[in-house]
């Protein structure tokens, strides 16, 4: 493959390719200082954490500006500039603490106290882990002024410049040229326009998780492409990021996103390869999903070949993100309007069990309502599927059942038909639906209303069962007593 970033290439391809190389350092200075922690007192361990997680941070966040930027190349020139000032001594910053916990001719513990006092003083008194959260804010803005988001503030971006134009000075790090557009504030009034309508995409994974049950059987994820550089593929302006998800410590990312031409889901991968990010780029109707083990597999077709090829094989560490991601990627890909069709087996989250199913009438709709074991995990989760028409079995939304179902108040029968769930949290997968029209009680439970009573008498009786069993087991447990 070509490599990316030649000599001749334009100075952003330059930059964020520092994003890349620049992340890759500060993870691996990061473990370092995990190491150094580890042969240190207890009374050290408190600033090296901090340190550590800051600089991890960094990475993350560093990768992040490198992604996004495929999606809004318009408006790296307004970036390149203020990347230009903190790459240079970001990257000092890590050399320098490399240099100190490598130096084998002092003690570990005296390492870390030269490396934490002198470059404090070096910064003019700023305690070395601040120096991280100065350049992590930084980045934080550099990401704003990218997305557009109503929350940048050009002032504060301004003044933390200055801090680390400061700091450069301090390091003896000469001034380099200007490279990019300057944001001028009366230009940021239009750059902060933002659509106020959120997806329902958005808010997925930034809801916390009621639980996290592990996965077992872990592998690092792999992507097969077609590749591309940066800068090769092309997305309409103003397309619109509905998700980033990183996976292996970010060495794959997947952004998802709103094509400003067509409306549609498409699905960004990037790979790290020999240090440098590729791309490859494919709209949820042009890709297959299926479980495998721990991991979702992303297919696309290939035409050349005339068969479907692996696109990404990704790994989780939770059933719920699993679970999470797949039901996002089947609403977005069932409710999109280029997609001709979706093979049955899709509708199939492999590996789980169907242990109740049945009509519900949800927030003015006709629903299924399922209830899934995993057979890896045993997590249990309930889901809500369209019942009838075009998007027949398309999620609507999904709730994990966790410790909480084993309270004798978590489920109660109204009435003939209609059950109160307390302690649930719905991810909802479609914008139409409004949860908060089935929590109009009290005690703010979400009511499932059955179309038949026996359903609504079956899946009490599901319940009871397992609080039942659960107990006995717990029972038993106490009655057996600690073994010999």
């Amino acid at each position: 493959m070509e490599q990316p970033g030649p000599a001749n290439a334009p100075v952003e391809t330059h930059l964020l390719l520092g994003c890349c190389r620049e992340a890759d350092e500060a993870n691996v200075v990061a473990g370092g200082l995990d190491q150094l922690r580890a042969a240190l007192p207890e009374s050290f361990h408190s600033h090296l954490i901090a340190l550590a997680e800051e600089i991890r941070s960094s990475s993350r966040m560093l990768r992040g500006l490198a992604d996004r930027s495929q999606m809004h190349i318009t408006r790296v020139p307004f970036m390149t500039n203020y990347l230009n000032v903190v790459l240079p001594c970001l990257s000092r910053s890590l050399k320098d603490i490399t240099a100190h916990y490598e130096d084998k001719t002092l003690t570990r513990e005296i390492r870390w106290r030269k490396m934490y006092n002198k470059m404090t003083d070096e910064a003019g008194g700023l305690p070395l882990p601040q120096r991280f959260v100065l350049y992590n804010h930084f980045l934080s803005l550099l990401k704003q002024l990218l997305t557009r988001s109503p929350s940048f503030d050009l002032n504060t971006l301004e003044t933390l410049r200055t801090r680390i134009l400061t700091l450069r000075e301090q390091r003896g790090i000469p001034p380099t040229a200007q490279a990019g557009t300057l944001v001028r504030q009366n230009l940021m009034s239009l750059a902060a326009v933002q659509d106020r309508n959120s997806h329902w995409a958005e808010q997925i994974f930034s809801l916390p998780l009621p639980s996290r049950t592990a996965l077992k059987h872990l592998k690092p994820s792999k992507s097969y492409g077609p590749f591309y550089p940066w800068g090769h593929l092309t997305i309409p302006q103003d397309s619109k990021v509905l998700f980033r998800r990183p996976f292996d410590n970010d060495m794959i990312s997947i952004v998802v996103f709103l094509s400003s031409v067509d409306q549609c889901p498409y699905f960004l991968m990037r790979s790290m390869q020999n240090n440098a990010p590729w791309y490859s780029l494919f709209g949820a109707h042009e890709l297959c999903i299926e479980r495998e083990g721990s991991a979702l597999q992303l297919k696309r077709w290939s035409r050349s070949e005339q068969c479907s090829k692996l696109w990404v094989a990704l790994y989780f560490l939770t059933w719920e993100e699993m679970v999470l991601f797949y039901c996002t990627f089947l609403a977005l890909k069932a409710r999109n309007l280029l997609t001709v069709q979706i093979h049955p087996n899709e509708f199939m989250l492999c590996r789980e069990k169907r242990l109740f199913q049945a009509q519900i009438v949800d927030d003015g709709f006709k629903h299924s309502l399922i209830v899934y074991q995993d057979m890896q995990s045993r997590g249990l989760r309930l889901h809500a599927a369209v019942w009838e028409g075009e998007l027949r079995q398309c999620p609507v939304w999904t709730a994990f059942v966790t410790h909480q179902s084993q309270s004798p108040t978590w489920l109660s029968q109204r009435s003939r038909h209609r059950v109160w769930l307390k302690d649930i949290q719905l991810y909802v997968f479609c914008s139409t639906y409004r949860q908060e029209n089935m929590r109009q009680n009290k005690s703010g439970a979400f009511e499932i209303c059955f179309d038949r009573e026996e359903a609504a008498k079956r899946f009490k009786e599901l319940f009871s069962l397992r609080a039942a069993s659960s107990e006995r087991s717990d029972n038993e447990h106490v009655m057996a007593g600690p073994s010999a």
